[in-house]
C-alpha cells in the first residue's frame, strides 16, 4: 500500500481548492485531509487534522496566510506548509517565509509541478527554486519593512560553513555545493546540517533567508 500524504488546501477561492481536490483524487500518494477558505480555519483545521502539508493561500479575509502559518508551523510535529502566491503582485511571501513556511507555489504554475512540490515539502525538504525564489527573496529582502528582524549574525559559522551558506543562498543542492567545494556530498549534507543548527533553521528556505540578512548574497 503506498503511503499517503495528507494535504489540507486552504484558499478563499473555492475553484482553486476544487481544481487541486479533483487533481489529487487521481493520485494514488496524496489525500485532500481537509479543506478550508480562511486562516482561521486552517489554524483549527491544521489541528484537528494534522496534515502532513498544508497548501496556504496569503490573501484571505481576516486571518492571512502568514498569520495562520506563523501559528501552525509552531510547536513539534507541525505540518509544513507550502504557500500560495500570484508571484507578481503578491507582496507577502518574503513575511509567509520568515513565519515558517517551507516554499512557495505559484498559482499559474503546471498543476503536476503543484503535486511535485507538495511531495518535495512533505519529504523535509524546501523549495527554493534558483531563479524563481531568489528573485522573490532578493525583492522582498531589499524592502524596507519595519518589522523585519536586524540582520542575522553568524557568530560561530566557520569559514567553510560560512561558503557554503552562501552557496545554499544561491539555490545550489548539496551536490552542487560538494562539487563546486570539491568535497564529498556527505561533507555538504553535514555542513549543511550544521548549520541548520547554529542557525536554529527549520530547512533550506530560512537558511536562504540567513545567507541574504548576512549580506552573503548580493
Amino acid at each position: 500500500m503506498i503511503p499517503q500524504i495528507r494535504v489540507l488546501l486552504v484558499d478563499d477561492q473555492p475553484l482553486v481548492r476544487a481544481g487541486l481536490r479533483v487533481l489529487m483524487a487521481d493520485t494514488p500518494d496524496l489525500e485532500v485531509a481537509g479543506e478550508a477558505g480562511t486562516g482561521t480555519e486552517a489554524v483549527a483545521l491544521a489541528r484537528d487534522l494534522r496534515p502532513d502539508v498544508v497548501v496556504m493561500d496569503v490573501r484571505m479575509p481576516g486571518m492571512d496566510g502568514i498569520e495562520a502559518t506563523r501559528i501552525v508551523t509552531a510547536g513539534p510535529g507541525a505540518p509544513r506548509v507550502l504557500v500560495l502566491t500570484t508571484f507578481d503582485d503578491d507582496e507577502y511571501v518574503y513575511g509567509a517565509l520568515r513565519s515558517g513556511a517551507s516554499g512557495f507555489l505559484v498559482k499559474d504554475m503546471a498543476l503536476d509541478d503543484i503535486l511535485a512540490a507538495i511531495r518535495v515539502v512533505a519529504s523535509g525538504d524546501a523549495l527554493i527554486a534558483p531563479g524563481v525564489t531568489r528573485r522573490l527573496i532578493e525583492e522582498f529582502a531589499a524592502r524596507p519593512e519595519p518589522a523585519r528582524r536586524p540582520p542575522r549574525g553568524l557568530d560561530g559559522v566557520t569559514d567553510r560553513e560560512r561558503e557554503v551558506l552562501t552557496l545554499v543562498g544561491r539555490g545550489l543542492s548539496n551536490g552542487e555545493i560538494a562539487e563546486r567545494l570539491h568535497i564529498s556530498a556527505a561533507t555538504a549534507k553535514a555542513h549543511v546540517a550544521r548549520l541548520f543548527s547554529k542557525l536554529d533553521a527549520r530547512d533550506r528556505v530560512q537558511l536562504v533567508i540567513s545567507a541574504y540578512e548576512a549580506g552573503l548574497v548580493p
